[in-house]
């Protein structure tokens, strides 16, 4: 039978093992945690090595650890699931693709994956584009496939969902260049669209807009139609200004983009026959703005409209050069379409 000091120095000998032993282990948690599983990973021109890692909605911690470690991100899975275990992280790891490096800790790792900082895959939108031709960028950035955009874009119910009591969203996808993960759906890429417009079109300018005796509308319909008109950036102004001038004459705007826009399937070649065709958006036939914008415009061609040049020209001509010659009389503008266009 064992003493009581046996007892005592028996069990005082058992605590120290245990204590040793958590200490081991939390010390094996430590270093793991902190130490990456490849320090010295082969840079590229964009920092260290990176892997694609995919967390699939709904994916336990067990086959997150387990991928990790299979894909050589991290070196154990178990000493993973301790790590998310001790910092009660379990339920914030977030579904996505991710680019994770095996020269970061997995501490550094874990923040990645319950921050969600997923890869963010690149849509530029240019000033200009209509919807079909922003449709067909979308498609090739791997977002969807362009009908299905077309038709979420000229859907009315879509844009009254938004704010925007039109028929179509023309005009109001802004254009810009923005980041999105792989599996964002259309319908968020084009409420971020409409969402960057209306932060674009500040407070001054719906006040410029009333203020002018225009709605927003028309304000965006004007500014596409400089905006295709447009060469040379430095020019909006001015052919702002001749629209202006025009419209406050009660003359036709006579723009061939608008023309172009009503032709269905425009072949590349504008004809006389397509400037006497009546169309809605045909200027050359109808006074006042088209129905609608013609394309989306950047913030340039809408400050051009809200703030034309005080000019008194009526006309303009290209002189095959992105720039016009801009004219007050029909005899000035004669003579600068001989010059421009028919070389005499």
């Amino acid at each position: 039978m064992l003493s009581f000091k046996k007892i005592v120095r028996f069990s005082g000998i058992l605590f120290l093992c245990i204590l040793i032993a958590c200490f081991v282990f939390f010390k094996k948690v430590s270093d793991f945690s902190n130490t990456p599983m490849n320090p010295e990973s082969a840079e590229n021109s964009q920092g260290h090595e990176k892997i694609k890692f995919d967390i699939e909605p709904g994916q336990n911690l067990s086959i997150i650890a387990y991928n990790l470690e299979k894909q050589g991100i991290i070196k154990s899975s178990f000493f993973f699931k301790i790590l998310v275990s001790y910092k009660e992280s379990a339920k914030a790891l977030k579904a996505g693709e991710y680019m994770l490096s095996p020269s970061k800790t997995p501490l550094q790792i874990l923040s990645i994956i319950t921050k969600g900082d997923v890869k963010l895959y690149k849509l530029t939108v240019p000033e200009g584009l209509n919807i079909k031709e922003i449709a067909k960028r979308v498609e090739k950035a791997g977002f969807g496939a362009s009908e299905n955009f077309i038709s979420l874009a000229e859907s009315k119910t879509f844009a009254e969902s938004l704010g925007i009591k039109q028929n179509t969203l023309e005009g109001y996808l802004f254009p810009e260049t923005y980041f999105f993960p792989k599996d964002t759906s259309l319908k968020i890429i084009i409420k971020k669209m409409v969402q960057a417009f209306n932060q674009a079109y500040t407070p001054k300018f719906r006040k410029r807009t009333v203020d002018m005796g225009f709605t927003i509308h028309q304000i965006v319909t004007l500014a596409s139609i400089i905006e295709k008109e447009t060469g040379a950036a430095r020019e909006r102004p001015l052919i702002s200004s001749v629209f202006h001038n025009r419209l406050r004459k009660g003359m036709r705007l006579e723009s061939d983009p608008t023309v172009i826009y009503g032709i269905k399937d425009f072949n590349g070649n504008i004809t006389r026959k397509d400037l006497r065709t009546w169309t809605a958006y045909n200027t050359y036939k109808i006074k006042g703005l088209p129905p609608g914008p013609i394309a989306n415009p950047g913030m340039l061609a809408i400050k051009a409209a809200l703030f034309p040049a005080k000019t008194e020209f009526i006309f303009f001509v290209s002189k095959r050069n992105n720039f016009h010659k801009f004219s007050k009389t029909i005899k000035e503008h004669n003579k600068a379409v001989r010059k421009y266009q028919l070389n005499r």
